[in-house]
């Protein structure tokens, strides 16, 4: 891997941060999500929610290419006081388990370091990213949704 740097997103990401957010939804649920749903996903679909949505994100960079990013914000649950939300990560499945995610989530932490709590959402039957989180401190607080048919979890920290 050649040198990794991690930096706020900028509107010329839009690109690269569309591909790996279609990218991976192709390596990750593939099978997990119904079919239907998967092939109306689109990498045009995925750059114009980067190019709508650039604010709030770190992107991960190796050899002048995006290869993951994350997306934080203030939490969108009505019963969550002073919490800070990753609302997404993704990283191309080649980059995945060489610790690029604990430090786009570190980037996401120092951004929301005024907030006690941090909050996200994942699925629930994705275990490898259930245990990734549980690392990095996060626990299931038993409130679910459904997305597309399937059980989300959200998963609680206190800030560091």
């Amino acid at each position: 891997m050649g040198n990794l740097i991690i930096r706020k997103a900028t509107v010329e990401d839009a690109k690269g941060k569309g591909y790996v957010h279609y990218q991976s939804w192709i390596e990750t649920y593939t099978g997990l999500f119904p079919e239907e749903y998967m092939q109306s996903l689109t990498l045009e679909k995925s750059v114009k929610l980067a190019t709508d949505y650039p604010e709030n994100t770190f992107v991960a960079i190796v050899d002048d290419q995006i290869i993951g990013f994350t997306c934080y914000l203030e939490s969108r649950d009505e019963d969550l006081e002073d919490t800070g939300e990753i609302m997404a990560i993704y990283i191309l499945k080649e980059y995945q388990g060489i610790g690029i995610g604990k430090k786009l989530m570190e980037a996401c932490y120092k951004e929301l370091s005024k907030y006690s709590k941090l909050s996200l959402w994942v699925l629930g039957c994705n275990m490898k990213s259930v245990g990734f989180y549980e690392r990095q401190g996060f626990i299931a607080d038993g409130n679910t949704k459904m997305l597309h048919g399937k059980e989300v979890i959200r998963m609680i920290k206190n800030s560091e």
